[in-house]
């Protein structure tokens, strides 16, 4: 059986941060994923301080402040873009939301200031008029999430010993994982960052698809400069039944915009709901009347891995050992895997978590993951 120090099942962005930062403390590190995509794959690749609550916030700042230190590491297919962020208030009372998330973020030293209506249609003359003004996050950004994944494995392999097995991990038991194959590969500590497959593996995690719609334009350049989403979109992300919309426009280094955003619940069917999709459209057409003018080249469907209160599981399993948790990032995992990787590196090798653990850990899900002990 062949053996390393950490095993991290899974690729994607949160799994290839994950093994950088182990790399990184100084282990060793196998890389298991059978290259189906996921959520990495499939999402807008926004990198935005949220403060839905004061977890989040702690997680999305730590998380930003390592992108722009990798940022002039990183590769131009990584596409890394510090574009800001736009949160739009159509009418008095988002206005003054506004200024509460301003407070907020500025109390954490996140650089954001005000813009009122004239300055909003002067920083994006694309938007309809009537719009109250804005809250501009000077640091969000975007990245290519699938190069920055590749990117950060690459880091890893560069500065350490790690090894990335293309296969299908079917079962953990103990320090060792069983592959689809029949063959097994152990480690001293394995790390499950699968995503929405992860229960496959661990029964039990409290994760529920969160299905959400994508379109792509051709290339537009100068049409929209900074990322914008509407005040209204934090409700609706958090929304935990039935089927909402928000708007989402970020503007691609290529001029091409890439347009969200939908939530769907109770569905693993990963066709083009068309009435969803027509009901995001109609909501992006309410800010940006000139979409309608431009041509959309592609559609497509991904699916977000979200826990009921919203917040990642990351830390220990709490009832096996050998067991770490890298999982439910929702649509943040690509803004909050480097803070994730950071936080789990830190608790295996025994050194001090950058952020607090506790409101992440998997203790607070302890009844449901008490299925789990016949599967790890």
């Amino acid at each position: 059986m062949q053996t390393t120090d950490v095993l991290v099942i899974g690729a994607g962005i949160v799994g290839a941060a994950c093994a950088h930062a182990l790399v990184q403390a100084g282990l060793s590190v196998r890389i298991i994923d059978a290259r189906l995509g996921g959520a990495t794959a499939a999402g807008m690749g926004h990198l935005v301080v949220m403060d839905d609550n004061p977890a989040e916030l702690a997680l999305s700042k730590s998380s930003l402040d390592l992108w722009h230190a990798w940022a002039p590491q990183m590769d131009a297919g990584c596409a890394f873009t510090a574009c800001g962020t736009l949160w739009l208030a159509a009418n008095e009372e988002e206005l003054q939301a506004a200024y509460a998330k301003r407070a907020t973020l500025q109390a954490q030293g996140v650089a954001c200031e005000m813009l009122d209506a004239t300055a909003l249609a002067r920083a994006e003359p694309a938007l309809r008029p009537g719009l109250a003004g804005a809250l501009k996050v000077k640091g969000d950004s975007v990245v290519y999430a699938p190069r920055a994944a590749q990117w950060l494995l690459d880091q890893a392999v560069a500065h350490g010993k790690v090894v990335f097995e293309q296969a299908e991990a079917t079962q953990i038991n103990g320090h060792a994982v069983t592959l689809r194959d029949g063959s097994q590969r152990s480690a001293g500590a394995i790390v499950l960052a699968s995503g929405i497959q992860a229960p496959q593996l661990c029964p039990g995690l409290p994760l529920r698809p969160k299905k959400g719609h994508l379109v792509i334009t051709d290339r537009y350049p100068g049409t929209v400069h900074h990322q914008l989403v509407e005040l209204g979109y934090i409700t609706s992300a958090h929304h935990s039944d039935g089927t909402s919309v928000a708007f989402n426009v970020q503007p691609r280094p290529t001029g091409q915009l890439l347009i969200g955003s939908s939530r769907e619940f109770d569905t693993t069917d990963p066709a083009v709901n068309n009435a969803v999709l027509a009901r995001m459209l109609q909501r992006a057409l309410g800010y940006l009347p000139g979409l309608a003018d431009l041509n959309a080249i592609r559609t497509w469907t991904g699916f977000r891995a979200a826990t009921p209160d919203s917040l990642p599981i990351i830390g220990p399993h709490p009832t096996h050992p050998h067991l770490w948790l890298a999982v439910g990032h929702e649509g943040l995992g690509v803004t909050t895997a480097p803070a994730t990787a950071q936080l789990l590196a830190a608790q295996i090798t025994g050194s001090t978590p950058p952020i607090d653990p506790m409101p992440y850990a998997a203790q607070r899900f302890a009844a449901q993951l008490l299925d789990s002990r016949g599967a790890a």
